[in-house]
């Protein structure tokens, strides 16, 4: 078989498939799979055109290393085909324990299992199928081989995941603020003492990178609708657990059935291969076409809540700057539980908070150097003369309420 292919990116034009085993991944169920996982979950409901999935997002990624490594390469950093090979399969293949619609299933279905978890298991799996050519790979991906700036390049601070992410979400969203110079960061790449670093020149640069990722943030990914939409879902899935847990009868595919039928965490996943057999056959198709049938489900709230997602009457969001107080979340449930006549073991379906965070930059970890002409490196705060650069290392907090909006909305009292 002829495995030489070329794919059609929207993002950066005919991008290479450049080796057979590359080829042999790409092809992989496992894989194909995310070709139904939504990249970035429920945005669409916001931005349109946010229907890009996590296959095109991987394919992106792997096009980006494949940038990053010709650029090393060409500054005199020794890269053996075999590691070149293995650091393409790694980043290709670092998103496949995504569930669907991205984080949701980690806080409703399946308890303390992280997707970072889940690809680890999974690659483990087909270096099995594929006789071992993957172990280089996935020492590179946990960090476990001696050179370190190849596993940098595949999970750091200044990735080739997290490039390929914002330009991608910038253009399926059209959030031009997401627009990065990942060209000219990558063509600025460079090794000193086993690290990544970025040449001066490049500082600017990476500056945007870091303005575009926190921007991105609040508009995109922590948008107060998203957050709403997204925490809706959450509620659904649990409500449907809650009622197969009872007895309750509900439509779902096999795979769906699986993980709404009995509580799966870290252990079982580690202890028995049969529920990593489901996970691998559960997609976002899974989940929309119960979200479907269950609008006509006899039990009011789940039958609700599925009629709002599939019409888009979502839950009014309201953000804040520090915590709701007790007396404002009490007065707010009261509200709705009057005008809606539910009952008060049931309003959390109805009202609920969640707490968001954006951290553009972590200096504490894993630090963008900055390599000066003398030779010298310091971190980017160090480096940059922009004064709110520092501001993006910290750690900000904020606080999402949601609750039906046809309540009305309910004034935050000025002592609350």
């Amino acid at each position: 078989m002829n495995k030489n292919k070329i794919i059609n990116d929207p993002v950066y034009g005919f991008v290479a498939i450049p080796t057979g085993l590359v080829f042999d991944l790409v092809q992989h169920p496992y894989f194909q799979r995310l070709r139904y996982i939504k990249q970035v979950s429920m945005t669409h409901l916001v931005y349109p055109g946010a229907l890009h999935t996590r296959f095109q997002h991987a394919i992106g990624a792997m096009h980006l290393m494949s940038m990053a490594l010709e650029t090393l390469r060409s500054k005199g950093i020794e890269i053996s085909v075999l590691e070149e090979e293995a650091v393409l399969a790694a980043i290709l293949l670092h998103d496949i324990g995504h569930g669907p619609f991205s984080h949701s299933l980690e806080h409703s279905l399946i308890v303390g299992v992280s997707h970072e978890l889940l690809s680890s298991l999974l690659m483990d799996r087909i270096n099995q199928d594929l006789g071992g050519r993957l172990s280089l790979a996935i020492a590179i991906f946990n960090n476990q081989y001696e050179r370190k700036f190849l596993h940098q390049l595949v999970s750091s601070q200044l990735d080739v995941d997290r490039m390929d992410y914002l330009n991608r979400d910038s253009f399926f969203t059209g959030v031009s603020e997401g627009v990065i110079s990942f060209d000219r960061i990558i063509k600025m790449l460079n090794v000193v003492n086993d690290e990544i670093v970025v040449e001066y020149k490049g500082l600017y640069s990476v500056e945007k990178f870091l303005i575009a990722r926190r921007l991105m943030y609040w508009q995109v990914y922590l948008h107060k609708t998203v957050i709403g939409a997204e925490q809706l879902l959450i509620k659904i899935l649990q409500r449907a657990k809650d009622l197969t847990a009872s007895g309750r009868e509900l439509f779902s595919t096999p795979a769906f059935h699986w993980f709404l039928s009995q509580q799966v965490d870290r252990t079982n996943f580690l202890d028995d291969p049969l529920h990593l057999d489901w996970f691998t056959r559960l997609d976002d198709t899974d989940i929309m076409s119960a979200i479907k049938t269950w609008e006509r489900h006899e039990d009011e709230i789940l039958s609700k809540m599925c009629q709002r997602i599939m019409k888009r009457d979502l839950y009014r969001s309201i953000m804040s700057n520090k915590p709701f107080s007790t007396a404002y979340l009490e007065l707010v449930k009261s509200k709705v539980q009057e005008f809606l006549g539910v009952r008060r073991e049931d309003i959390h379906y109805y009202v609920f908070t969640e707490e968001i965070q954006n951290r553009a930059y972590n200096p504490s970890n894993d630090q963008i150097k900055i390599l000066l002409k003398s030779g010298e490196l310091i971190d980017i705060t160090e480096a940059s003369d922009l004064g709110n650069l520092e501001a993006l290392s910290k750690n900000v907090s904020k606080y999402a309420l949601c609750y039906p909006k046809e309540v009305g909305y309910i004034a935050i009292p000025s002592a609350g």
